[in-house]
């Protein structure tokens, strides 16, 4: 269906889809639609570290992304978060789409441990309206065989909004 189920099927990773009735305007909406909490839906943000080095960070709903702590881990004192033809090239979707699954090249994976606090997230299909549902105990395993275990790291990137 997307790059993003194909690779989970492909690696035999469970996980089932949430097809949203109509256009997501919140995230908030996101999450009671899919009957989660806000926290369980998890963003996958796109940063810029330099021309064509990019870097994904996974977060749950409502943190926000903590700029020093980001900088440090990544070792950049001037990243950004990508543009939209940006966040195209480098992972083949397009905003509010994006999977940290089925990318067109390994990229480095920062997942915050706010990720992990629930049994069940959702993440981008790779398709709009379209959600992956997943147990949390399986993305670390999953990610890992997508981009090798030496570019996936849990940490604290986020703070509470």
């Amino acid at each position: 269906m997307t790059a993003a189920t194909d690779y989970l099927d492909t690696h035999h990773v469970p996980y089932r889809l949430f097809q949203h009735a109509g256009k997501v305007n919140s995230l908030e909406q996101a999450a009671a639609e899919r009957g989660q909490q806000p926290g369980q839906v998890v963003r996958t943000i796109v940063f810029r570290l330099a021309e064509g080095e990019f870097a994904l960070a996974l977060m749950a709903g409502p943190r926000q992304v903590s700029w020093p702590a980001l900088r440090h881990t990544l070792g950049h004192n001037r990243l950004t978060m990508a543009s939209a033809e940006e966040v195209k090239t480098a992972t083949g979707y397009v905003p509010g789409t994006v999977s940290p699954f089925g990318l067109p090249a390994p990229l480095r994976v920062l997942v915050d441990r706010s990720v992990l606090q629930y049994a069940e997230i959702s993440l981008g299909s790779g398709e709009r309206g379209l959600a992956v549902v997943m147990a949390s105990a399986d993305l670390l395993p999953a990610l890992q065989a997508e981009v090798g275990p030496d570019q996936v790291e849990v940490g604290e990137w986020g703070a509470d909004s």
